[in-house]
């Protein structure tokens, strides 16, 4: 289906910039996720060999070997880490069963940088608790794991769309852009979207 989905858009005259694994649930989750990349891989080749192939990860299965050696194929292996502190993620992501951010960060490090870090910035209330990422502590934090992390980009965003919880907020531009400048200080280049 790919590979027919590819040739029409090469012959209509619009071929992809860049192919990508996103969407409602978890890419790397699929039991033949490494099987599926090298095919794309191969489609990507004979088509339309100029797109990138990127791949949108909540970085909770990159434990698993395969799954690392296919993100390391990729041209875009960008995953997310959206706090330096466990207690936050349940509030941001409610991630199933156990999650722990010194466990995704030591997965993440064995990318040697060849990764692309993303969090999400946000501020608010849901269930009742404070929710907010952009706090000093949550930053600096923050920064700390991106420094050991290394990542050989990061993007910061915020809010874009409806979330559950109605009262969560939006994180002003110029706000994300102080921490950008913050990332960048440690040598690393930070988009804002």
């Amino acid at each position: 289906m790919l590979g027919a989905t590819l040739r029409q858009m090469v012959s209509e005259g619009t071929p992809p910039d860049v192919i990508t694994f996103a969407g409602n649930g978890e890419p790397t989750m699929h039991p033949d996720f490494e099987a599926i990349i090298d095919d794309t891989i191969v489609l990507r080749d004979e088509i339309c060999p100029s797109a990138r192939i990127s791949v949108l990860s909540n970085a909770t299965q990159i434990g698993r070997e395969s799954v690392r050696r296919a993100l390391r194929r990729v041209d875009n292996n960008i995953l997310k880490l959206d706090s330096a502190f466990d207690d936050t993620v349940r509030l941001i992501n409610n991630p199933c069963g156990t999650y722990s951010v010194a466990e995704v960060v030591k997965n993440m490090k064995l990318f040697d940088g060849q990764m692309i870090l993303q969090t999400m910035f946000l501020r608010g209330e849901c269930e009742g608790r404070t929710v907010d990422n952009t706090t000093e502590r949550e930053v600096a934090a923050w920064l700390k794991l991106v420094e050991e992390i290394r990542p050989r980009q990061v993007m910061v965003y915020s809010l874009d769309r409806d979330t559950p919880c109605k009262t969560l907020q939006k994180v002003p531009r110029e706000d994300l852009q102080a921490i950008a400048a913050r990332v960048e200080a440690l040598g690393i280049p930070c988009s804002v979207a």
